[in-house]
């Protein structure tokens, strides 16, 4: 097998999964972010398939992400990323002149790309950090002045609107690593949080019933994440789902009849819709792999999702529901890479340092004589998963005869709540013993040469690169830091409040837990390294900020330590 060339991979487009699509008031179109210029802009294509149709609604300098219409249909918003920093703007674009409106010109604030319009158009709801904190406003939709409805101690994630505009949803993060859902009544009075007789729930991906009685959420008060249902008049709540899996991204249909969402187990998920009257549940994907935001259509007929896997970078898909056939809406995979042979993965558990089965996802090279280069790719987060995913730099190191090990450490979900608290106050600690064992299990099974073991990884895979290195010098024979933080000090200080309360809640404080930031902090112990290393970042980062790379840098150059140091001016996390 040859390698393939990684530039040209990485020159494929996708579809943008994490912030969404959105269906036309009509049902007749979708608008979805997509890369296929080099640049994220936002696109419009039919729900018929027909690729001659779809069209570029946005140009010019940024990233544009997280579409909606308006509910007349004559007007698209987005989030707007000028320089990777983040901060977003929230644009609208008139469908019938073609002229775009920035409606937070000139505000220092950041917004979460996470946003919503009123049932009447007239206002769109916010999230922005101009308080010190993202909190939720309400917005004029010609742009003006910001009025506030929600400030709590903790940072708000997502909004929706009920469908008769009484009511906003809206997800925080909570204590721990739990997201909570306040209910905000918009004609004044207190916030109500869905939760039960012991408190709030976990309650995340909250979207309003058509009749704006009920909110679906996930939830993982019972272990794995399960599909709830609040009643808005009585506060009951009843459950859909029952563990084994996690339920998530619920959907309801326009009639309220059914719910969709997906199934995940660990790496892997499918799609699922249940009849609420009935309980049937029937289950669809395209392939292994992931599958991403399903939506009904405006008449129930089919469901919208995206979906990716090793061998299919994300695109849009349709399902129809009568006969579960597929169509793919959009095809980013170029023609010339359509019959290339790229490498799934093989599910593996290994004993980390202390013995505890670690979850991991195996790519073996093709036949090499003797064992073999290999590479620890460490997820970031650290709250995500490495998963059953299109990843251009895997199948370009798997192409080489390179073997790739990607653990999904404790602290890691998709694998039940308890493993993924289970590195909570010990970051850097039991998830770092979890990606070294992974080391030495392939050198136990034969499939490295010891000599020949790289890490690397990005964000927190970046950080637990660099923990990795300085804890376990002999394991490794290079390391690839990418946009990491090194310094729990430096990294805490120069945060967003958002960040800086998952800190608190999740490692401690840095005054009252000095020993522990210090301890964990691989900065201070970067004389122990033992290989060269690199360190890769953005200027514009403001979630590992390039300042802890180059903090570093400076440090391995007083130590003699051979390292190399790539900064990207232009580009951010």
């Amino acid at each position: 097998m040859m390698a393939m060339d990684l530039e040209t991979l990485l020159r494929v487009p996708h579809v943008e999964p994490d912030t969404g699509f959105d269906v036309s008031p009509d049902g007749e179109q979708v608008a979805f972010s997509w890369n296929r210029t080099g640049r994220w802009e936002v696109y419009v294509a039919p729900l018929d398939g027909r690729a001659e149709l779809q069209q570029q609604k946005t140009t010019g300098p940024g990233a544009k992400f997280a579409p909606r219409w308006s509910p007349d249909g004559c007007r698209l918003a987005y989030a707007l990323d000028l320089d990777g920093g983040e901060a977003y703007d929230l644009w609208v674009c008139d469908l019938t002149t073609g002229q775009h409106l920035n409606l937070t010109p000139d505000t220092p604030d950041a917004l979460q790309p996470n946003f919503d319009w009123s049932p009447d158009g007239r206002q769109v709801a916010i999230l922005s950090d101009r308080a010190g904190r993202f909190d939720t406003y309400v917005l004029p939709a010609t742009g003006g002045q910001a009025q506030p409805v929600l400030s709590t101690p903790y940072p708000d994630w997502e909004v929706r609107w009920s469908p008769d505009a009484r009511w906003l949803a809206v997800v925080t993060e909570a204590q721990g690593q739990d997201r909570w859902t306040f209910i905000v009544p918009l004609a004044g009075g207190e916030p109500r949080l869905v939760g039960d007789e012991s408190g709030p729930l976990c309650a995340q991906g909250s979207r309003w019933s058509p009749d704006g009685c009920r909110l679906a959420f996930a939830s993982d008060r019972h272990g794995r994440f399960d599909i709830g249902l609040y009643e808005l008049a009585s506060g009951e709540i009843t459950w859909l789902t029952e563990g084994g899996a996690d339920h998530e991204q619920p959907a309801w249909s326009p009639d309220g009849r059914r719910l969709a969402y997906t199934v995940g187990h660990g790496p892997l998920n499918e799609v699922a819709v249940r009849d609420l009257a009935t309980g049937r549940t029937a289950t669809y994907r395209v392939a292994a792999g992931v599958h991403y935001r399903p939506r009904f259509t405006l008449d129930g007929v089919h469901l919208l999702f995206a979906f990716d896997n090793p061998a299919r970078p994300t695109d849009l898909w349709r399902l129809s529901l009568a006969d579960g056939s597929l169509h793919q809406l959009t095809h980013s995979l170029p023609p010339d890479l359509c019959d290339a042979l790229f490498v799934l993965p093989e599910q593996v558990r290994y004993p980390s340092l202390d013995g505890t089965p670690v979850p991991a996802l195996l790519y073996r090279p093709a036949r090499t004589d003797g064992p073999p280069p290999a590479v620890v790719y460490i997820h970031g987060g650290p709250n995500w998963l490495t998963q059953v995913t299109w990843d251009p730099l895997i199948q370009h190191m798997v192409g080489r005869g390179w073997a790739v090990l990607a653990p999904n450490y404790r602290g890691s979900t998709g694998y039940g709540r308890a493993w993924q608290y289970a590195s909570r106050f010990d970051l850097g600690g039991c998830d770092t013993e979890d990606v070294v064992a992974g080391a030495d299990y392939l050198v136990r099974e034969g499939l490295a040469d010891p000599a020949r073991i790289a890490v690397t990884g990005r964000s927190w895979g970046g950080y637990l690169t660099m923990t990795a290195l300085t804890g376990y010098p002999d394991r490794w024979a290079v390391g690839s830091a990418v946009v990491p933080f090194l310094n729990w000090f430096t990294a805490h200080a120069n945060s967003r409040a958002d960040l800086q309360h998952w800190d608190r809640e999740n490692f401690g404080d840095p005054e009252q837990d000095r020993d522990l930031y210090r301890e964990r902090s691989p900065f201070f112990f970067l004389e122990r390294i033992a290989a060269p290393v690199q360190m890769i970042g953005g200027a514009h980062d403001v979630r590992c900020p390039a300042s802890e790379s180059l903090q570093a840098c400076a440090r391995l150059r007083e130590l003699g330590k051979e390292y190399d140091l790539v900064l990207y001016p232009d580009e951010g996390h």
